[in-house]
């Protein structure tokens, strides 16, 4: 698998990372040590996880692997801070002594003593930008996070956020894929600017774009499941049917996959360093790295882009 420089730094992470929002809730640990060691095996490096994603026990799962399952040097392993859910409720709390000490906790439940790339997850607007600013700083100094960056930060409180740190932003995670462009009005010039790299999730427009939708919702997927069904149900639209039905075209006229075609459209993208794909089983994983991640035909990612711009 490609590895790729994030922004203007030296960090290097993997074309596409693994991420663990499905760990320790749709995915047991079982299928998680298989997801890591078959990721790991293809090439990949970069493995995403929260402190927020199920309440800090992804993070948990991710740390019993650590030695048994990978080489902790084997990873690049990036985690975030600053947002708790419970009972599909968000908080956000970005003080600089609540995000300390998600790192610390963070740090322990991973069982290492250093994050390779930490996370602001989402913008606070009840704390002073250079308070949060101030703890990344402190983490970094200390070798508790080797980079840091911001997460879901649109382009204003990017531009923001690079110009009074005082220290190196290296990457924004923002959602982007052919059924979500909104990144490309303020967050891609403000990234670009920065010297950022952008490490987009959803990717597949939050599997949307794979083609599994097509024609009826499968029983064992997220959007058949009562508690995650609001998460995909933006991309079930007749619009986003469109975008769908227009990859799904593209991919056989090129003999590629569905997924292929979204994810080498997203990966040709300005100032994109990586897509982070969430797999629940190694299934679905392989399906991934089948993928040839090569830039599309000219005309074919304008006629996707035209799609999905209508």
């Amino acid at each position: 698998m490609q590895q790729r420089y994030v922004g203007n730094s030296g960090f290097r992470v993997s074309s596409l990372s693994l991420g663990t929002m499905s760990w320790a809730q749709e995915t047991d640990e079982h299928d998680a040590a298989e997801l890591l060691n078959t990721f790991v095996t293809a090439g990949g490096t970069m493995v995403d996880t929260a402190a927020s994603y199920a309440q800090g026990q992804a993070e948990a799962m991710l740390g019993s692997m650590l030695g048994d399952v990978v080489a902790r040097s084997e990873l690049v392993i990036s985690t975030k801070a600053g947002l708790t859910t419970s009972d599909s409720r968000r908080s956000i709390n970005a003080s600089r002594g609540a995000m300390l000490a998600a790192l610390d906790a963070s740090l322990a439940r991973l069982g290492t003593d250093y994050i390779d790339i930490w996370f602001a997850q989402d913008w606070d607007p009840n704390v002073p930008l250079d308070e949060t600013l101030s703890a990344m700083e402190l983490a970094q100094r200390t070798g508790r996070a080797r980079y840091v960056g911001i997460s879901n930060y649109n382009g204003w409180q990017t531009a923001k956020a690079a110009a009074v740190a005082g220290f190196t932003l290296v990457a924004n995670q923002s959602e982007y894929s052919l059924l979500q462009r909104k990144a490309e009005d303020e967050l891609v010039p403000a990234v670009e600017d920065a010297g950022l790299g952008l490490m987009a999730w959803a990717p597949l427009g939050r599997g949307v774009l794979s083609g599994k939708y097509r024609g009826q919702i499968p029983a064992d997927s997220r959007a058949a499941d009562g508690r995650l069904a609001g998460y995909v149900a933006p991309y079930l639209e007749p619009q986003a049917s469109r975008m769908v039905e227009a990859v799904a075209m593209a991919a056989r006229g090129l003999g590629r996959s569905a997924m292929d075609v979204s994810l080498s459209w997203l990966l040709s993208r300005p100032g994109v360093a990586t897509g982070i794909v969430g797999p629940r089983n190694v299934v679905q994983l392989k399906e991934l790295l089948d993928s040839q991640l090569t830039a599309l035909p000219a005309e074919i990612a304008r006629a996707l882009e035209d799609v999905s711009a209508a």
